[in-house]
């Protein structure tokens, strides 16, 4: 089966999962509360988001541009993140949603987002976090790898043609790179604005888009309200990671040699 086949089973899947599930909507609204709180309105240049799947976020930021690696009649551009076909430093924000630890290369990819992105322009990563019930969760309950020793290949090797990579999965990435200080060294062409860390419980009693939910919707305030307690501890009870980073206004990028991998 090709990958747009299997990327398209898996979309009607959450579209089903989507309409199902009460509760998954309301964590997803108060999700997308968290990433409207770290988009500056005023700047200029467009809002696009990488890897929107069945493209909820219109739902909250109209103009936002929907992209995907395959088409959908919700999904505005077909677009590759190591691969952009936006202009030089013409968008103002890039929203990586479940996105970052299906980058294989997230050094290649951040270099790109650097040429889009206008000065002062914003990613942001909204990811899966490894905590202690993070663990329980991602690494028992969730199809993906956690992958928490696997060396991170930072970049490509020399050569690597990025629009025929296979698919890749590593849920633990996000956690590694922008919670260890050792790979902030790596991330000199950034500031760092926002690092949070959420319990989600919400999220969990939905069950996602693969589990049963477990809760009614009706139970969504009462989730919060033990979140806000939870959200205290966040090596033991954080399973949701946000990260903003900015593009630094002076011209401060390297030059990186590809074949460099990073091993935390």
């Amino acid at each position: 089966m090709s990958d747009q086949n299997q990327h398209n089973i898996e979309i009607q899947l959450n579209l089903q999962k989507w309409r199902e599930k009460p509760l998954l909507r309301r964590v997803y609204q108060q999700f997308y509360k968290l990433i409207l709180a770290e988009i500056d309105l005023k700047a200029q240049g467009s809002i696009v988001e990488l890897g929107s799947g069945i493209g909820n976020l219109k739902s909250v930021l109209p103009e936002a541009l929907c992209t995907d690696l395959f088409a959908n009649p919700w999904i505005d551009r077909v677009e590759n993140a190591y691969m952009l076909g936006f202009s030089n430093e013409s968008l103002s924000h890039l929203i990586l949603f479940d996105v970052f630890h299906h980058l294989e290369y997230p050094g290649d990819a951040l270099r790109e987002f650097l040429r889009v992105l206008k000065p002062g322009g914003r990613v942001i990563i909204f990811e899966p976090d490894i905590s202690l019930l993070g663990w329980l969760v991602y690494g028992l309950l969730h199809h993906e790898p956690v992958s928490r020793f696997k060396p991170i290949k930072w970049f490509a090797p020399v050569g690597t043609d990025h629009s025929k990579l296979g698919y890749y999965a590593a849920q633990g990435n996000a956690n590694r790179v922008f919670l260890n200080r050792e790979w902030h060294q790596t991330l000199c062409d950034w500031e760092l604005r926002t690092i949070k860390r959420f319990s989600a419980l919400s999220y969990l009693a939905s069950g996602g888009y693969s589990k049963k939910q477990m809760l009614p919707a009706v139970s969504f305030p009462l989730l919060r309200a033990v979140e806000c307690i939870l959200d205290c501890f966040p090596a033991l009870f954080s399973t949701r990671l946000l990260v903003v980073m900015e593009k630094g206004t002076r011209n401060s990028r390297q030059t990186h040699k590809q074949s460099h991998q990073f091993t935390v």
